[in-house]
This record gives structure tokens, sequence and C-alpha cells, in this order.
């Protein structure tokens, strides 16, 4: 007999029934070979080294050392930090912008992105909130530090302010002015007031020349005085007695000096104020439905304090609070583009049955809303605190150096210690170091909720 060979045949040892056996080295592969991904990883990781690992680390040794680098000083710069006046101040503001600007971003960009969703032209709006993320925050800076400019007819602040404020009640006001002295002056100074010497008849004019005005601050829209005008009741002109180019004749209106405009006179009788006029452009100014009588007439001493010109936003007291707006303003765009992304994820569903079951616009808000955006608000929130500790253009470019020591920060000072005059590169390293602790919590916390993400 012969044997079949188209029959079954057992594999031979240590084979198996479709094919030679598996080893690690005819085992295929998935992704590239650890020698491939070293190559692809191996710039990154230096470029890492370089420009990270090794500024930290050599942060740190720096920060152990004196202003020349020589000197050992162990952790006295740390002390430094926590024991100089100034230092505190900084790390109060810090703590301020911490506290503060985080808060404000993240509330204004979801009631922004809740807004819009409920508006026209939408659209039009996410743009123009989200237009000041295309501007750098160093002209930003210049922005606001015209923003903020303490005259009114440059700082859009104070030309707001004094607008609402002139809209109420009048801002004109003549400091240093004073009543001309001499003997043939009809009015004299009174307890920081203007009174006329002797009381006034209805039907007698009453003339109150007033020198001491500064050209600067004389109404544009002062005219020529004018003599009061006769007839019945009391009148008068308050003007500044002074001729451009000399002449004229003190206590007398000439042609070419000027009426006050809004001046506030007072008739005054046994001591109480029984009317109130207020002078026209060209000075003159009538009391109406007066009884007849004899009457002092007063300028009050509002009419000599400074007019009302707006808030010292770049003062040492408003410094902070502004350079704050200025990052809100900056920032709001991106929270509120944020949060209008978390808003089109939330399921329409659950708001729709919460209205059926009766709950008004804001119970579905504050229990429905806010906290299936509560993932997106921690992002932004945490986002915002991050950049606040690092922020350094706004408080450079919009704080004056005379007030810089009452709005600085960290990351200025820093800057200012090693770089900007002070020369001390042990205690700007220690800043840096000091700052980099700040911000690792923040860091940790962003890539734990990262890998939380990814799972």
């Amino acid at each position: 007999m012969t044997e079949r060979l188209d029959g079954p045949q057992d594999p031979p040892s240590g084979g198996s029934p479709t094919g030679p056996a598996e080893t690690p080295r005819t085992r295929r592969r998935l992704g590239p070979s650890p020698a491939v991904a070293i190559a692809f990883l191996l710039p990154a990781a230096l470029l890492l080294g370089i420009w990270v690992v090794y500024p930290i680390v050599y942060s740190v040794f720096r920060s152990l050392f004196d202003a020349s680098g020589s000197g050992f000083v162990g952790l006295g710069n740390y002390t430094t930090i926590f024991t100089d006046r100034g230092m505190l101040t900084t790390i109060r503001n810090n703590l301020i912008w911490v506290v503060v600007a985080p808060i404000l971003v993240t509330t204004l960009g979801l009631i922004f992105a809740v807004l819009t969703e409920r508006i026209r032209w939408s659209t039009a709006f996410k743009l123009i909130v989200f237009m000041p993320m295309a501007v750098s925050l160093m002209a930003a800076g210049v922005i606001f530090r015209l923003v903020y400019d303490e005259d009114p007819g440059k700082g859009v602040a104070n030309a707001v302010l004094t607008t609402v404020h002139d809209t109420f009640s009048s801002s004109q006001g003549y400091p240093e002015a004073r009543p001309r002295e001499g003997d043939q002056s009809s009015v004299v100074a009174d307890k920081g007031a203007v009174v006329t010497k002797q009381p006034a008849q209805a039907g007698q004019p009453v003339l109150i020349p007033i020198v001491g005005i500064k050209q600067e601050i004389m109404p544009g829209n002062a005219q020529p005085a004018k003599s009061p005008p006769g007839g019945g009741g009391l009148s008068g002109t308050v003007w500044f007695d002074f001729t451009p180019g000399g002449g004229g004749k003190n206590g007398a209106v000439d042609p070419k000096e000027k009426g006050l405009p809004g001046m506030t006179v007072e008739a005054v009788k046994d001591g109480q104020v029984a009317g109130t006029a207020t002078t026209a452009d060209d000075g003159s100014f009538r009391f109406e439905g007066l009884p007849a009588g004899s009457y002092v007439v007063r300028l009050p001493q509002s009419n000599f304090e400074a007019s009302y010109r707006g808030l010292t936003w770049l003062g040492p007291t408003l410094i902070t609070p502004a350079i704050i707006g200025a990052f809100v303003w900056v920032w709001a765009g991106f929270a509120m583009v944020l949060i209008a992304a978390g808003l089109a994820a939330i399921p329409r569903d659950a708001l729709e049955a919460a209205r059926i079951d009766g709950a008004t616009e804001w119970q579905v808000f504050r229990r429905i809303t806010v906290p299936l955006l509560s993932p997106v608000l921690l992002v932004v929130f945490v986002t915002m605190i991050i950049n606040t500790l690092k922020v350094f253009d706004l408080v450079f470019i919009i704080a004056p150096p005379s007030v810089q020591p009452q709005s600085n920060v960290i990351a200025l000072e820093m800057w200012r210690v090693s770089f900007g005059g002070g020369n001390n590169q042990g205690l700007g390293s220690a800043l840096a170091i000091f700052l980099l602790i700040l911000v690792l919590p923040f860091m940790i916390m962003n890539i734990r909720r990262f890998r939380r993400e990814s799972t």
C-alpha cells in the first residue's frame, strides 16, 4: 500500500494546525517602534528641557544667592518677599486680582452668553464683545490709559461721569475767583461767599465784579457782559472785571469784559434765602416773583469750588480697580464664547420639562442651566485665575510711574526687581518661583480635569 499524500498530517513538534508557532519576533507590532517614537519625541523633549526645565532649575538655584550671584543667602530672598512692605502690597494686589477679576469675567461671560440666546443680532453682539480679544494686552493698556485720563475732554470715563453729573446739577465752578477789593467795590468776601455791602432794592441794579479767574476755566459760552436791564424786580450782573490788553474802569462793565455764566445768585433777607437765580451767558440775572423789600445779594460758596471733573482713576485709590476693569473688557468675550458653546450643548428637553412643571426662568437658570454649565464655568474660572496671576502688560502700561507701587503685581515686580532697574536677579528669581508655586495648583487642577474628560 502507498501512503496518501493528500490526507491530513500531524503538525510538526511545536507547531500549530494553521502554521508555525507565533514568537515575539513574528508577532505583529501595533504602532511605531520605540526607536521611531523616541526619534519623534526627542526634539520636543529637548526644547521642553531648554525652555522650561532648565529655567526652573536655574531659577531655584539663583534664588538662593544675593544680587551679585556670589553670596549664598539661602532662603533670605524668600524671607524678603514676606517681610518687605512693598512686597506685601504686591501680594495684596495679586490677592485682589485673583478674587475679583475671575469672578467678574465669569459672571459677565455667563450673562452675555445667556442674553445672546434671547436677542436679535446675537452674532453681531458676540462679535463686538469678543473683538477686544483681537487686541494685544499692551494695546489695550494704551487704550485704557486714554480712557482713564483725568481730563473729561480726553478721558471717556470722566466724560461720561461729568455728563451724567451735569444732567442733574451744574458743575460750573470758578476756583480761586474773588471779589475785587477796594473801597469802591460793592461786594465783599464773607466765609467763602461773596455778598453785597449794602442791601439792594427792586429796580436797583446790582453789580458784582469778580477777578482772579484763570483763562483756561473761563466757560466757552461766556458772552460780553451787559449792564443789568432796568425795570422792576431785583436784577444785576456778575462779570469778570478784567479788560484784556489793559484799560477799562474797575467796578464798571466795560465792552471787552465777559460775563460769568452759570453762577448761582441768592437773595437773602433776615438770614434766609428768599430767592435764587442763575446768571445767563452774559452774566446777567433777575429774580422772578420776589416780594418787594430790600435784600442782600449773595454768591454762595459753591460758585467758587472746582467744577466736577470726574474721578481720579489713575490715582493710588482707584488704580487697581481701574486696571481690573480693563482686564475684564479684554477677557469677557473669551468667557462668553466658551460658555455659549456650553449652553448650546445643554439638552433642551430638561429646560422645557422644568418650564412645564411651573419653574420660573430664574429657577430654570439657577437650578438647571448653571449646574449643567458648571464644568465650563470651572474651566473659565480657573483659566482666569492663571491669567490674573500672570498679568503684567496692563499694569505696566496703565499705571503711571507715581502710583505703580500701589498697583504692583508679582509678575511686574519680578521684572522690575530683575531687569527694570533693581538689578537683583536673586530676589527676582525668588519671585518667579513664588509665582510658579501659586500657579501650579490651578495647572494641576486643569490637567486632572482633562484626564477625567478623556477617559
